[in-house]
Parts: C-alpha cells; structure tokens; sequence
C-alpha cells in the first residue's frame, strides 16, 4: 500500500539496514516448520495480545500466508509492525519451550513480520466493518495506543476521528523505532492500512488545548460534547535533563529527539561527530547506543549503577556492543565541559548505590552527549479533561479491567498509561479499551 503521510528523504535513517530483514518464502516455510505447536503454547501467554501463536505458525507451514495474517491482526491490528520491534526474547520466543533444551526458540517475530507484510502487499482487504452504530469517538493522538483504538472501534461500526498535534502521525512507531528495526515510512504504510478499514479519519496538525481553541487547535470541551467517547493516546512527553552544569547548549540533546530527528529529518548529518556519550540505562538509552555506534561514531553508555541492574534488555546491549558499542558502569555525570560552546568531554564521577562520589571525578572525552534517563508525561493534555487525574509519576489513571479515567467518557491506554511500555502493550490496552467503550456505548 502507498502512504499519504510521506517522511522527506535525505534521512539518515536511509543509511541503516535491518538487522532481521524480511524472510523469503522458502525460509519462512523451513522455519514455520521447526515449530512444535504446543498445545499449552507458553508462546501465547507470554504475548500481551495473546495472539495464536501456533495456529498462525501452522497457516504459514500450510501455504495459508493469507490466513496466518488474519490469525494476527485479528489479535492485533499493529501486527506488521510488532513483527519487527517487539523484544521477543523476553516475551514469545523468551517462553518458547525450545529455550529449555537449548535450541534457538522459533522466530516468531519474523515469521510473524512475513506473513503480515506479504498478506498486506498483496490482498490487504482482510477485514468487513460491522453496520454503523452512529456512535463517534475522538482519539487524541495518532502513536500506536489510538491508531489501533481507531482500528478496532471501526470494525465494531463506530466512527473513529484522531488528532494529532504532529504533522507525521505513528508517534513511537514512525519516529522513534531504532532504524535497524523499522524505519519510519513502514509505520506509515501500516497505518494506511488500519485506515482503510474505513471509517476513520486523521487530523493532523490539530492540538487539543483546555478552553477556548485557536487555529489548529481543538478544545477538550467540544470534544467531550460532541462525541461520545474520547480515547487519550497521548504517549510521552520531551526527554528529561540532567540538571547539571553545562548542560545547556549545543553538542548536548535527548535520546528521543535525536532518534526522532534522525528518522525525520533530512540534512542530519553529525558533522563533526566522532566520539559520543549517551546518559541512561534504558532501552532508549541502548537504541541511542547502538544506533550511533552503526553510524561509525565511537560510542559509549555511562550508567551510575552496574550492568546487572539495567533496566535495557541483555540482548539489546549485547547487539549493541557487536557493532561496537561500550558501556561504563557505575559512574554519575557530574558536569559538561565545554570549550567555548563546544562540547569536549563529560565530567563523571564514580557512584555507589547511583551516588556519586566526591574526589573520584574524571573526564570522558566526547562531542556529543545524549541524555537518554527518561521523559516527561504528558499531564497537560490529559488535565484538560474534567475528572482526568494522574498519579505522583504523572501517569494517566485509568481502571485496569476497563481503561476508563475518572471521567466516564474518557479512556486511556499506552505509554501516558503504563509510563513506557512495548508498542504490543499499547495495542492490548487500546483493545481493553475499546471493549469497554463498546459496551458503554451500546448499553451492553
């Protein structure tokens, strides 16, 4: 399928290659076969969306590509994409009972990703939206969370509007994805197609503010009375900083705004780069890590605690460092040293429990430092809705077994929920939600 929403070219995301291409038929069928097709399937358990694993695995095995696509996206519309950026290591294929004899556990994430992908290029009709129920609901946002709210409210025969304050719509799918997984305008294609289910339509451009609106904007009010429901897919707001001396100014930058600005925009092209450090713990951090190490800049990671206990998977580091990535444990920024406005290293000092220690300060040379500990909520949006609360981390709270905030026609699900989660956890709370909404709606 063509994508309306189009990224500019001259990215440097062009430059990366995925690190799981595509499969071709013969290999998806030789490893479709390797699978055991477990009757417990811990597989399925593993998956937030609980998709039939083994039975979309058999299809694949059985030339039924097509039926393999449908077993997934019926489980989840974002399937395609949760093929290539899900950490299967630690979900499906982590419990995949080949672990426990020591064999590589099936590839689920890349069977998963051909039988989508071909499915879609070829026969993407797979769905009928039920009769229109006149019912309308607003999502705010256009990431993940709302994109497959929007989907599954459309099937049910509802009227799905999104608003996106961005001119690009996918959120964390289109612009901040590492480039080695997926690039941005594969988001875009996806999302064409949860588009064409019909019945939804996307605004961009458009910020939902408290009071009166202005050009561009929408206000919260006119939302919660001319719809029927409101779903928030708000996401995450801009990277936290550091509070250190020094900080501001060229040469220092957020771990998402770099990914982001690397993805999207044209020109970019670290000039003058050649040694990097990047601030955190996390997976953003290791994406930050990686993603500049690919770009032939010598890299490393500084975490104020040891590698044991960072939060970023073992396998992310591990593939991080293969293309020559280092990590420095136990060391806390202390201070940016610059000369003039140029960055010239990153002042650390030695931690303990993450404190630092004073008298152990030392410099790492460095002309780029990305700050990657984290981003802000995105509290302001949600707070303009009456009866709207958040939680002292400033997350959305919503009912667990409904998704439903404080304000009974507004719901929520994804990272301003669960406060950073994977793109599968934002589709399974954007189904709990729209469940819920449905049944309101229809006085189920």
């Amino acid at each position: 399928m063509e994508a309306k929403h189009r990224l500019p070219v001259g990215r440097l995301e062009e430059r990366f290659t995925e690190k799981k291409p595509l499969y071709t038929p013969a290999e998806a069928l030789a490893e479709a076969n390797r699978c055991l097709y477990c009757v417990d399937a811990p597989c399925i358990k593993a998956c937030p969306t609980s998709i039939d694993i083994p039975t979309f695995i058999r299809k694949i095995a059985a030339d039924s590509v097509k039926g393999a696509a449908r077993t997934i996206l019926t489980a989840n519309l974002l399937g395609e994409s949760c093929g290539q950026v899900c950490p299967v290591e630690v979900l499906c294929a982590g419990d995949c009972v080949y672990n426990e004899w020591g064999r590589d556990p099936i590839k689920i994430g890349r069977l998963q990703h051909y039988a989508v992908t071909e499915t879609l290029k070829r026969d993407p009709a797979l769905f009928t939206r039920k009769a229109p129920t006149g019912k309308k609901i607003a999502l705010v946002g256009a990431g993940p969370a709302s994109i497959a709210a929007a989907g599954y409210l459309a099937l049910e025969g509802h009227e799905a509007v999104i608003f996106e304050k961005k001119a690009i719509p996918g959120g964390l799918n289109t612009l901040g994805i590492a480039p080695y997984k997926m690039k941005g305008h594969a988001a875009l294609v996806e999302i064409e197609w949860v588009l064409s289910i019909g019945g939804i339509e996307l605004r961009t451009g458009v910020e939902v503010v408290k009071g009166e609106a202005g050009a561009g904007q929408v206000s919260s009010a006119d939302l919660l009375r001319e719809y029927d429901a409101v779903f928030l897919g708000l996401g995450l707001g801009p990277d936290s900083n550091l509070g250190i001396p020094g900080e501001d100014g060229a040469g220092v930058v957020g771990a998402v705004h770099l990914i982001e600005r690397i993805k999207s925009h044209p020109g970019l092209q670290l000039e003058g780069v050649s040694r990097a450090i990047v601030v955190g713990g996390g997976n953003t951090a290791l994406d930050a890590l990686h993603e500049l190490s690919l770009l032939g800049v010598a890299t490393s990671m500084v975490y104020r605690r040891t590698e044991a206990q960072m939060t970023g998977y073992v396998h992310e580091l591990a593939a991080a460092r293969l293309d020559g990535g280092t990590l420095v444990e136990n060391r806390v920024p202390v201070s940016v040293v610059r000369d003039g406005d140029r960055v010239i290293a990153l002042r650390v000092a030695e931690s303990r429990d993450g404190k630092a220690i004073a008298g152990t300060e030392s410099d790492l040379p460095a002309d780029l430092i990305v700050v990657a500990i984290g981003q802000s909520r995105a509290t302001q949006i949600a707070l303009a809705f009456d009866g709207v609360v958040v939680d002292p981390k400033g997350r959305v709270v919503v009912d667990a077994a409904t998704h439903r905030t404080g304000n009974a026609k507004v719901y929520s699900g994804g990272d301003c929920v669960n406060g950073g989660k994977e793109v599968v956890n934002a589709v399974a709370e954007a189904k709990i939600a729209v469940r819920a909404m449905h049944a309101q709606m229809m006085g189920a």
